[in-house]
């Protein structure tokens, strides 16, 4: 049985440390432990736990329950919670009410673990029960969600005022409606019209997800996001006698969530993509080059010569400055569809796809060099650069991005040694 992995957001190191070597005493695998809720977010997308052990009451802007609930919503990881204060617990009933999905500090071993493997367990069955869970989830939840509840010709026979405030329509003026002339969705991952749910369910039989990037045209023309379900409503026979909708409105959460997954695959100096976002586009670019034969990649690994001077001459701010600067000099040396990121300090990457030839590369290096010798005026200071560049594409069959960017940095590294500001193919 292999070990199951467990990620620990705890913001107090002793507890942290504690809670560790108890998860590795009862065998499970922790990778390591983080103490907010932005790095629990980017720690999820890296080492993709089994499970995450989050303190409720974590300091920052954004607290362990917000943090839970994107995990397990946007990320499908199963969550415990941690709490120690009762009163906080009785203020967030809702998030605390399941069985077994938190422990109060502080716990004995025997207890933390008969609450992972319950939680795990729950996970697991939630995979096989879903269909059915979520008709009585629709139910349950349609308290203090909008619900619209349709006859089995699909029009509407009650709105909840809750419905009628997040539609703009009154249920007087909606009832016998069409679902469809009341409730204009559209998906916006594709651009399309939603036809009627409600008749869909009733002929499926089954409940039907919203999908993801669900937007509500109201009444009067605004967009809203939503999010939820419809699901048939069956009397005592089992038979479908119609359906129920429940939405909210989800335009503050998708905003918070837009920002927390930027801030796990986007640098947060320069905006450019970080380190996990490029491993996955230079991935995908590898996959894509196997299927296609004459497809050719390269990838620039480029640091900058001198740096270091800049910062300690003019300090740090200056120096953040400037990297902002040297990311939109790097974005306008590029195409469309190829992908600069920041790797860490003053060390960026360059993925060209689709290109014709290592020429292609080489030229977009020298442009790359033009650039940047191009001084920058920051607070009445002209500054400039050059870079270091290494090269390397994927005339070697590469298999793992790695391996890639393992080349390139040696290739960059002799550019160094040959004097800087030049480039140097990996050979």
């Amino acid at each position: 049985m292999f070990a199951r992995k467990i990620l620990v957001v705890e913001d107090e190191k002793n507890i942290a440390s504690n809670i560790r070597k108890s998860l590795q005493k009862l065998g499970y695998l922790v990778l390591e432990t983080t103490k907010s809720g932005e790095e629990a977010i980017k720690k999820v997308v890296e080492t993709h736990p089994h499970l995450v052990l989050i303190d409720i009451c974590l300091s920052g802007e954004i607290d362990g329950l917000h943090v839970a609930d994107i995990i397990q919503n946007h990320f499908h990881v199963p969550v415990v919670y941690l709490t120690e204060c009762s009163e906080y617990k009785t203020l967030h009933k809702n998030q605390l009410s399941e069985p077994f999905n938190y422990i109060v500090k502080p716990f004995i071993e025997s207890n933390l673990h008969f609450v992972i493997e319950m939680t795990l367990y729950k996970h697991e069955s939630k995979k096989i029960l879903y269909e059915e869970k979520e008709r009585l989830i629709a139910i349950i939840n349609s308290m203090g969600c909008a619900v619209i509840v349709m006859y089995a010709n699909g029009c509407i026979e009650m709105m909840n005022p809750i419905a009628e405030l997040i539609t703009g329509w009154k249920q007087s003026e909606a009832f016998g409606k069409d679902l469809i002339e009341v409730v204009n969705l559209v998906n916006k991952d594709v651009g399309e019209k939603i036809e009627n749910l409600a008749t869909y369910v009733i002929e499926a039989g089954e409940v039907f997800s919203l999908p993801e990037n669900c937007t509500l045209i109201t009444k009067d023309g605004k967009e809203i996001a939503i999010g939820d379900n419809v699901a048939p409503i069956r009397d005592q026979d089992g038979n479908i006698t119609g359906a129920v909708l429940v939405f909210q409105d989800i335009t503050k959460r998708k905003q918070t969530e837009e920002q927390l997954i930027r801030n796990a695959f986007y640098d947060g100096l320069t905006e450019l993509p970080n380190r996990i976002l490029f491993l996955d586009r230079l991935r995908q670019t590898i996959e894509r080059s196997k299927r296609r034969s004459n497809y050719y990649f390269a990838v620039l690994f480029l640091d900058l010569d001198g740096f270091k001077e800049i910062n300690d001459r003019f300090g740090h701010g200056i120096g953040d400055d400037f990297l902002v600067a040297i990311a939109r000099r790097l974005e306008s040396c590029l195409r469309g569809g190829d992908t600069v990121a920041r790797f860490g300090g003053d060390e960026f990457t360059v993925l060209l796809e689709d290109i014709k030839g290592i020429t292609d590369a080489t030229n977009v290096a020298k442009r790359i060099q033009d650039s940047l010798r191009l001084p920058v005026n920051l607070n009445g200071y002209q500054l400039s650069t050059t870079a270091s560049i290494g090269i390397t594409w994927n005339f070697s069959n590469y298999e793992e991005p790695a391996t890639l960017l393992r080349d390139a940095d040696i290739a960059m590294y002799q550019a160094k040694r040959q004097g800087k500001a030049t480039y140097t193919i990996f050979s």
